[in-house]
């Protein structure tokens, strides 16, 4: 590590109702990868925000290059070198992927957009990055993951001396993350700063060389990432030991009745003759590597795309889902992966997105019952811990993790029967995690029954009972979590026919 490229000093913010940094400090070196951690709602992306000029500060100072700095919008900030990659996609979805990369600043020929030069810069790009990706394809069209790496891509195409990366590897495999993490010691070679937030432990010790702990939007302190353990980070997060240790047996009774039943489901090329059953009190796992096919059987199931054959049996009786509605009524809930797209309004209250899948119960006549919504999604918020100010509070307002409280307390309001949590854990901090795993084993003790994707091995192994494992498009694996390990999953899911 050299020379001291960034310190922020005494940073202090605050919105209605909210104190979200107490005069929190961080300094960042050059060829150093700066790990900033705490639990959802620290203030961890708010400092960033201030930095990168998206918020201004109400005290403190920022020194960047041996200079007092302010910037007043993202746009200055970049151009003195200093880039975000938020954990929020930010894309436009029906530009291409070059164009959404090189927006703004496009290589010219005349008057004209250069579009063969922008694409071969993007090329460039990503043969950096080891990944392909089509820079003439519409945005819209890639996964979550692939819209990720071209976040980073963006990035990178700037003239950057300092980069955040805010939970870049959250939708991205592990063959994907190594490839990142490769990408990442190359920018630390070339001396520059690099500030990680991740929710990741094992990232955090793999890629960083210190780490600047947040609480409650306070500076709690910074440790050197080699001389310290994953339990000192988390005791500072939390103040509390957090285990997760893997399932060794199922919970579910031998003779738990099959709530859901799936034959034969045909939707696209990435859900080919998919089959499995569900039981009551059951939390069944979908492992597989990006663009496996699980989220795509998720949606065909839960009729958000169509499917082109299969029957679905629900407690035994054989049901029609060609749209969400049908899926709701006969008791499935779904958890997107990809929350501010399908799960949540971002300009409506917490109580209002608590209540959405539910709002006939809360009808008067002609009017919303506000006083019953209020007490129904506080609720949920105690039960969640969910960090909001009050229920009236905007959910764009909130941390991300936050956002994804709001999400399930929505189906859960709703007191479904089968629930699909899409990667419910996604860019959330172990604390949150804990509680959400807490959640999910006290539903299938009260006798719901979840389809649980996820891409963290961890997770899969520390809450299923059962492991149903994809590889582009095809089941390849079904194990009994008895007989799982991390190798045995890997195996069936990179077993291609």
């Amino acid at each position: 590590m050299g020379e001291v490229i960034l310190t922020m000093k005494g940073i202090d913010k605050s919105f209605p109702g909210v104190h979200a940094l107490d005069h929190v400090d961080l300094e960042v070196k050059k060829g150093e990868v700066h790990a900033l951690m705490g639990e959802n709602g620290a203030g961890k992306s708010t400092l960033m925000k201030v930095l990168t000029g998206i918020y201004s500060k109400d005290e403190g100072t920022i020194i960047y290059e041996g200079r007092e700095v302010e910037f007043s919008n993202p746009r200055e900030a970049q151009a003195q070198g200093i880039i975000i990659v938020h954990q929020e996609l930010n894309m436009m979805n029906d530009l291409t992927v070059a164009q959404n990369i090189f927006i703004g600043r496009e290589p010219m020929k005349g008057h004209l957009i250069d579009d063969a030069k922008m694409n071969e810069e993007a090329k460039k790009l990503f043969e950096r990055l080891n990944i392909e990706i089509d820079p003439t394809e519409s945005m819209g069209n890639l996964t979550v993951g692939k819209q990720q790496m071209c976040e980073i891509a963006k990035a990178i195409s700037h003239e950057a001396k300092v980069i955040v990366f805010d939970e870049p590897s959250a939708a991205l495999t592990e063959s994907e993350i190594e490839e990142l993490f490769k990408i990442i010691r190359d920018l630390r070679e070339k001396e520059m700063g690099i500030v990680y937030i991740s929710h990741r432990m094992d990232e955090i010790k793999v890629i960083t060389d210190r780490v600047t702990v947040m609480r409650d939007g306070g500076y709690v302190g910074t440790l050197i990432t080699k001389d310290c353990t994953k339990d000192d980070i988390i005791n500072m997060m939390v103040g509390r030991v957090i285990y997760e240790d893997p399932k060794t047996e199922s919970a579910v009774p031998k003779d738990a009745p099959v709530v859901l039943k799936v034959e034969n489901l045909n939707a696209g090329k990435l859900v080919r003759d998919i089959s499995f059953e569900l039981h009551k009190g059951e939390i069944l796992g979908f492992s597989g590597l990006m663009g496996a096919g699980r989220t795509e059987t998720a949606r065909a199931l839960f009729g958000a795309d169509a499917k082109e054959s299969g029957d679905i049996y629900i407690n035994g009786k054989k049901v029609e889902i060609n749209n969400p509605e049908d899926a709701v009524a006969n008791g499935i809930g779904y958890l997107s992966e990809d929350r501010k797209r399908y799960g949540i309004v971002v300009d409506k209250t917490v109580a209002e997105n608590s209540t959405m899948a539910t709002l006939k119960d809360f009808m008067k006549g002609p009017f919303i019952n506000k006083k019953k919504e209020r007490e129904v999604a506080q609720k949920y918020v105690d039960s969640l811990k969910t960090k909001t100010p009050s229920v009236d509070q905007l959910v764009v307002n909130l941390s991300g993790g936050n956002q994804q409280k709001v999400v399930i307390a929505k189906w859960l309001v709703k007191n479904c029967d089968i629930l699909i949590f899409d990667e419910p854990t996604r860019g959330i901090d172990v604390g949150a995690k804990s509680e959400i795993y807490h959640l999910m084993n006290q539903l299938v003790a009260e006798g719901k029954s979840i389809i649980m994707i996820s891409s963290e091995m961890t997770e899969i192994l520390r809450m299923s009972d059962r492991i149903i494992v994809m590889c582009e498009g095809k089941q390849t694996g079904e194990i009994r979590i008895e007989e799982a390990t991390q190798e045995i999953v890997m195996q069936a899911a990179t077993l291609r026919n």
